[in-house]
């Protein structure tokens, strides 16, 4: 179940706080509930997506970036993520989690966001996200019109080499990808 109360918590949190630039952090606390673990009694990799949401979404009121989606009737979406995991997360475990902008290319926002105790990196994401257009309009709007809708006209820094390797690797990656022959069919799998 999606932690609704968490969630409202932040938003409503981070529509208090000052405004940020386009690029800069957005930090947020957040503590470990016994209904994020998985059966080893530690933070549930699928869970650690959701607790990324409850600091992107605020990151994103923070910059700006609802406002500007409502404003334009777009959407935002992600559309492609990595996470390194490096340490066990546990119940009540309080992380601080980063979450930022790194920069654009001509389809895709990417962003990172890690979380950390006490110093030592417990995880990290590396996401690219689209905005899509609305019902007047269809596909994806460039991260150049939606940067300047936010009221940034300055280009994209350059982005990292490990971001842009990662770029790299995902458009080598087979898409629909390739099935073994030993995938037991059903109706919705490709004969």
């Amino acid at each position: 179940m999606y932690p609704i109360l968490r969630f409202l918590g932040e938003v409503a949190s981070a529509r208090r706080a000052p405004r940020l630039g386009p690029l800069e952090p957005h930090v947020s606390t957040h503590r470990i509930s016994p209904l994020d673990l998985d059966p080893w009694w530690e933070l549930n990799n699928g869970r650690t997506l959701t607790i990324y949401d409850l600091g992107r979404i605020p990151m994103a009121i923070r910059l700006g970036i609802t406002d500007t989606l409502k404003a334009n009737g777009w959407g935002f979406t992600v559309a492609g993520n990595t996470v390194r995991y490096r340490r066990r997360i546990k119940a009540f475990q309080r992380v601080t989690q980063v979450s930022r902008t790194i920069g654009w290319d001509d389809r895709f926002v990417y962003m990172e966001q890690s979380m950390w105790a006490r110093g030592d990196c417990l995880n990290h994401m590396l996401l690219r996200v689209a905005i899509v257009g609305g019902s007047a309009r269809k596909g994806l709007v460039s991260p150049a019109e939606f940067m300047a809708a936010l009221g940034y006209s300055d280009p994209s820094p350059p982005l990292p080499d490990w971001v842009t390797a990662w770029i790299e690797a995902d458009a080598r990656r087979p898409w629909p990808p390739v099935l073994p022959e030993t995938t037991e069919r059903t109706d919705d799998l490709p004969a």
